[in-house]
């Protein structure tokens, strides 16, 4: 601690602020423990440039809307290919999900007590096509996953 003239500052290094109570206690000859306070400027200052990671996002640009699209037509094919249930309209009751081929690209569709619907030949980003026999006659289906509607 060091006290300087009138003129000058005056540094100390520890400073203990004492309440009413404290001073009490302290002049009846109670043990009080105090815990010294540093004094004066901090040299600790706040970087305020982590708080702001950078340019707004302008949700409303053509970028933006195209890679959320992109983003929803991924997770909508990863969903199908792992063999998530899907019904094909909301109020439907009738649940489907996709099972991949051991061997070979495609796979079948079955229902949700697993009975064949199905072959699945082509499984691309946003179409399903696939084929089954009716009759002896071939029938083509194709699937939109943009509309699919996966159970939770």
């Amino acid at each position: 601690m060091s006290v300087k003239t009138k003129n000058q500052s005056v540094k100390l290094s520890n400073v203990v602020v004492l309440d009413e109570a404290k001073l009490k206690a302290i002049a009846e000859g109670e043990n009080v423990s105090v815990k010294p306070m540093k004094v004066g400027k901090t040299t600790h200052t706040i970087d305020r440039r982590k708080e702001n990671p950078g340019r707004p996002v302008n949700k409303q640009s053509a970028r933006y809307k195209r890679l959320a699209k992109q983003a929803f037509y991924a997770k909508v094919n990863k969903l199908f290919v792992s063999g998530k249930s899907f019904k094909l309209k909301e109020n439907q009751s009738s649940e489907y999900h996709y099972s991949k081929n051991s061997v070979g690209g495609g796979g079948c569709l079955f229902n949700g007590i697993g009975s064949y619907v199905c072959n699945i030949d082509y499984v691309g980003r946003t179409k399903v096509t696939g084929f089954t026999f009716v009759l002896d006659k071939k029938v083509n289906v194709e699937l939109n996953l943009k509309t699919l509607v996966f159970v939770k």
